[in-house]
């Protein structure tokens, strides 16, 4: 059951992440508020990795999930009726706390269920997010009404609350393993610096092809409904079958090389993608854009705990903050330099992001050598 809560919780999350790119043409806003709304959920997201994990520790994970599956049915009911640009920034900040608290939640607790495989185990959860991510794209693309959309979403999140609460879950431990007095003796360790900002570039590629591709490849002569099937067909399905595909080859693999090899990848497809023209040419780069940053994520989470045995909540926040921030920075570039549709401009950043996850698995990679400063709390 407990696998089932978590499965659900990320599925929803999955429902929800693509949500903003795949309504924002309907919104009618220009490149700079459409930067400044992806930011304000980035932002969202900021907060909750900040709380969720001390909330965590002290009331347990179903009080997390239920408080994030909550606000994310409330911010959906309301997103219909935001009644204008300034509404929508809240919605999308709840969004954004919400979903941070659901996929923080859903990731520890599979973590603390499958602790001696966690990387594969995290993937097989995080498989889910494509599907969800998959369905979302196709919906909104086949021109149903945003409001219809987002009711539906809301019901299904009502499920997945439903589940979690009826499911039992580990009892708080009372006490919260996300501690400020480790942050500094944290920071002072190279490895966490590094793998904080390998997820800080990570995030701005995948969830700026979310939020960013549909409207780019609008601006390039696709329909709407052409375009969001490229979004699902291509990026969303790649990512589904990535993660399948990559929790069987992280048991042989080191995860270190799973993420330089999709590091690489990623700078290629996504590049390929904003090079090609012709919609199956595009749709194949997409998918396997998809296909190279599906373990990027989930293993380098994996890397982090496995790293860090000592301080792991803290390590963790420390990690997946920076990666909502890099969310938030790249929005706000991608939108300033999207003026004027030049959106296709602004998206080379998502290969320029790509190569500096390269150079930055390959230092950690060096670090990596000294076990000792690797494991220093």
């Amino acid at each position: 059951m407990l696998i089932v809560a978590a499965t659900l919780a990320i599925f929803v999350y999955g429902l929800i992440a693509p949500i903003l790119g795949a309504l924002l043409p309907a919104y009618a806003l220009n490149s700079d508020q459409q930067g400044n709304l992806t930011m304000i959920q980035a932002l969202g997201l900021v907060v909750a990795s900040l709380s969720a994990g001390p909330f965590i520790d002290l009331k347990g994970n179903k009080s997390a999930l239920l408080t994030g599956l909550a606000l994310i049915i409330a911010s959906l009911v309301a997103a219909p009726n935001a009644g204008g640009y300034v509404g929508l920034l809240i919605v999308y900040f709840v969004l954004g706390v919400g979903g941070g608290i659901v996929v923080t939640g859903a990731n520890a607790l599979v973590g603390a269920v499958e602790p001696g495989r966690r990387g594969s185990a995290l993937n097989l959860l995080n498989l889910f997010f494509g599907l969800g991510g998959i369905i979302t794209t196709f919906v909104a693309s086949e021109h149903m009404v945003p409001s219809t959309l987002c009711y539906s979403i809301a019901a299904l999140t009502l499920i997945a609350l439903f589940v979690n609460f009826a499911a039992k879950m580990p009892s708080p431990s009372g006490e919260a393993t996300f501690r400020l007095n480790e942050v500094p003796v944290l920071l002072s360790n190279p490895a966490l610096l590094l793998l904080s900002l390998f997820l800080f570039l990570y995030v701005s590629c995948e969830v700026g092809v979310w939020n960013w591709l549909k409207v780019y490849l609008m601006t390039v002569n696709f329909d709407e409904r052409t375009a969001g099937h490229v979004v699902s067909y291509g990026f969303a399905f790649g990512i589904l079958v990535g993660r399948v595909v990559v929790s069987r080859v992280l048991i042989k693999v080191p995860a270190l090389t799973v993420t330089l090899i999709a590091a690489i990848c990623m700078a290629v497809t996504t590049y390929a993608m904003l090079l090609l023209d012709s919609t199956t040419a595009i749709t194949i780069a997409v998918f396997c854009a998809g296909l190279s940053m599906a373990p990027v994520f989930p293993t380098t989470l994996a890397i982090v705990g496995d790293t860090f045995p000592r301080g792991v909540a803290t390590a963790m926040g420390i990690a997946i903050t920076c990666g909502w921030i890099g969310l938030a920075v790249s929005s706000k570039i991608i939108g300033a330099i999207a003026q004027g549709n030049s959106y296709r401009r602004a998206l080379m950043i998502l290969p320029l992001f790509s190569l500096a996850m390269v150079v930055t698995n390959l230092v950690l990679r060096a670090v990596a050598r000294r076990p000792a400063r690797m494991v220093a709390v």
